[in-house]
């Protein structure tokens, strides 16, 4: 990771506009996924952010929301195209793994997409079937991860 990138836990509602643009400008321009699919019900109040920032730029981000006590899904992992190849999304996925553990979550889901499987599996998910499903516009997995 690069020196000048740094790491926010989003706490106020202008830190989140840095996790909702960089979602905009790596999903909503480059996979035309409307605005409307890409803010869903689960932004906003009770949804934790980690946004990963050059300079003052968000460049990378991801989210995650309690689905059942002790649980949470991870979702929205999202690194600028230019940015991609620095590890960044492993950096979010890593931050964001850590503060659910502070706040005492067991256990973290994820609906992977399928080319992005083997990204999981090497941060220790396991996939929980072989079953393949339509999400938006990708092909995704569910995986699942024991925090400890």
């Amino acid at each position: 990771m690069k020196n000048n990138i740094r790491v926010l836990r989003v706490e106020e509602e202008w830190q989140r506009a840095g996790a909702y643009m960089v979602r905009i400008q790596g999903m909503n321009r480059e996979y035309g996924i409307s605005l409307r699919e890409e803010i869903d019900e689960h932004d906003g109040e009770g949804t934790r952010y980690i946004v990963l920032l050059d300079g003052e730029y968000p460049v990378a981000t991801c989210r995650f929301y309690e689905i059942a006590p002790g649980t949470v899904m991870l979702g929205r992992v999202v690194v600028l195209p230019e940015y991609r190849g620095q590890q960044l999304g492993l950096a979010a996925v890593q931050q964001a793994e850590q503060w659910m553990r502070e706040l005492g979550y067991a256990e973290v889901k994820i609906e992977s997409r399928v080319e992005a499987v083997g990204f999981y599996l090497k941060q220790g998910y396991t996939a929980e079937d072989d079953t393949v499903f339509q999400n938006s516009v990708f092909q995704c997995i569910n995986m699942k991860k024991k925090l400890n």
